[in-house]
């Protein structure tokens, strides 16, 4: 997947998801992906390498970045609980699907228990 549908995709998926807000809180280098009022997914390119920023579970982490040479350590972020994917061969529009997913959930997790129940669909 090249750097364009890497950004096209992160994107599209992200907002399919309930109850995400796309703001720019960062400036407009930053799509900055919201829910429950928390940042699930930042979209941005660094010297011309684009790249999609996601929470991560530190074990799944650990054993993605192993798997695969395009996610690496949050870039700019806390290293242990987020991940950078990077444009690459090795990343499908399933498997950033998946970890856009696990992002969403991870984040609905550290809400209140009222705010989970209202954020996930039956």
């Amino acid at each position: 997947m090249d750097g364009q549908t890497l950004h096209h995709c992160a994107k599209r998926i992200a907002l399919e998801l309930p109850f995400t807000e796309h703001c720019w809180p960062f400036g407009p280098e930053f799509d900055v992906f919201k829910v429950g009022g928390k940042i699930f997914m930042i979209v941005s390119e660094q010297r011309g390498r684009r790249f999609v920023n996601l929470k991560s579970d530190p074990q799944k982490s650990l054993l993605n970045q192993q798997i695969y040479r395009s996610i690496e350590p949050g870039y700019h972020m806390n290293k242990k609980h987020w991940i950078s994917v990077y444009a690459g061969d090795d990343i499908t529009p399933s498997l950033l699907a998946d970890l856009i997913g696990d992002s969403w959930n991870l984040v609905v997790d550290g809400l209140a228990k009222k705010d989970q129940k209202r954020l996930r669909p039956a």
